[in-house]
């Protein structure tokens, strides 16, 4: 095995024996990239000097002073600010641009240690589903996913193992089905947003990607995400209970979905667990309309600087969001804000009783071409009721492109939500059908 092929658990296994120097690490990645890079192009800005820079800092550092992150590669999405590094937002009103200042979440994982690789690719703003350049790295023709769109294709083609992204609709879950890797939305506001250009502060959620649930938790301790309780890490699927959910947006599943979910289902039945085919009680129909005007709403004061001092250089859809072109009223927009918080504690309730609710991730596999990310049907649900969620990948569709299944547990139980992950993801990789491929 490459180096840029180890996860981020793998690598730092060898940095500890010495069988590996960072600076080795970093160049393996760095060959990975330049190889790969046309193909995929999940790059924002990447500075191969800067890197090697990094490296050799970090190595000189003793194995006793070294955080839990030290010498991993990290992929920042291109909406976090990193004061040496540009963050441009995919917007030509910020090309350039250089923050003075580091995100919250940027400080801790240089405290831990990492090594910032690169910002990758957005949507612009994270917002729309315009595509950037960015191409799935399982099929060229086909998106990556969004708004986290490089962040997913660094890691899926074993760019980076692990990859910062942001969810506001479903651009963290999506676009961990559509690349092929496990994907991670904490409860909302687990993480800080500090530094982030915020779309909407009570939907946006830092995400992560990676390889293995083993990487997601090892995020999770930087980041010092905590349960009341101590999760079980002795977690079975035999004998435990599972909900299977389709939610109300179930017409829009395509046959890839559909098949993933009953192949996903079964795997779980097989190894002895109880798999309860459920619905929600009729008020959370609501939520999918309840979330474009929670969206709609926030982007008015959100995007209001960018269409003051430079319009014509704003997509129309922000825009529409400053000029409030849906014509969406405040009593309509305090009916949403109202409307999910009321839900929040009957969908933890209903989650409570299951090991953990097994629902769709995506429409389908990754649409063809690049001009739209695809749909978050599947995931603004969960994003508006501030639910942990991890996508699972271990299917495919009628091309032989990934497809996920995600995992939702009540708020703040994300990390016995990442122990039934562990689990289910071994049963999902060795029954699925999908396997991961290293692309030359």
């Amino acid at each position: 095995m490459e180096p840029y092929q180890l996860t981020a658990t793998q690598v730092l296994s060898k940095f500890k024996d010495g069988s590996l120097t960072i600076e080795d690490y970093a160049r393996s990645l760095l060959l990975r990239i330049e190889k790969r890079d046309a193909a995929v192009q999940a790059w924002a800005y990447l500075n191969p000097e800067y890197v090697i820079r990094q490296a050799k800092q970090l190595d000189a550092v003793p194995l006793e002073k070294r955080g839990p992150l030290h010498g991993v590669a990290v992929a920042v999405k291109d909406v976090i600010y990193t004061k040496d590094m540009p963050t441009q937002h995919n917007s030509s009103i910020y090309e350039g641009d250089e923050p003075k200042l580091d995100a919250a979440a940027i400080i801790t994982l240089r405290h831990a240690g990492a090594l910032l690789l690169g910002k990758t690719t957005t949507t612009e703003f994270a917002s729309t589903t315009a595509g950037p350049k960015t191409r799935n790295p399982h099929d060229a023709g086909r998106t990556p996913g969004g708004s986290s769109s490089g962040s997913a294709a660094a890691v899926g083609d074993f760019q980076v193992p692990i990859g910062l992204g942001t969810q506001t609709g479903g651009s963290t879950i999506r676009p961990g089905s559509f690349n092929g890797v496990y994907s991670f939305k904490p409860t909302w506001n687990s993480i800080s947003r500090e530094g982030l250009k915020i779309y909407s502060l009570i939907l946006d959620t830092i995400g992560f990607f990676a390889r293995s649930v083993e990487d997601l938790q090892l995020l999770s301790d930087v980041f010092a995400l905590e349960d009341d309780l101590s999760p079980k890490d002795d977690f079975s699927i035999k004998g435990a209970r599972f909900a299977l959910l389709k939610t109300v947006v179930w017409p829009q599943a395509g046959p890839g979905t559909a098949a993933a979910l009953e192949a996903g289902a079964k795997l779980l039945r097989d190894q002895g667990a109880e798999v309860d085919e459920i619905e929600l009680p009729p008020e959370f129909d609501n939520i999918p309309e309840w979330h474009r005007i929670v969206l709609h709403s926030d982007g008015r004061p959100t995007f209001l600087p960018e269409y003051r001092i430079a319009k014509e250089k704003l997509s129309p859809f922000l825009a529409d969001h400053v000029e409030n072109s849906c014509k969406i009223p405040r009593a309509a927009q305090l009916e949403a804000f109202d409307g999910i918080a009321a839900l929040r504690p009957k969908i933890d309730e209903i989650a409570c009783r299951y090991a953990a609710i097994l629902t769709p991730s995506v429409v389908d596999e990754a649409p063809v071409g690049t001009e739209s990310t695809g749909s978050p049907a599947f995931n603004s649900m969960w994003t508006a009721l501030h639910t942990p969620v991890v996508n699972i990948p271990g299917f495919s569709g009628d091309n032989g492109l990934p497809i996920g299944l995600s995992l939702v547990a009540p708020r703040y139980h994300d990390r016995q939500l990442l122990v039934v992950s562990k689990a289910v993801g071994k049963a999902f990789e060795a029954g699925g059908g999908w396997k991961r491929q290293v692309y030359s």
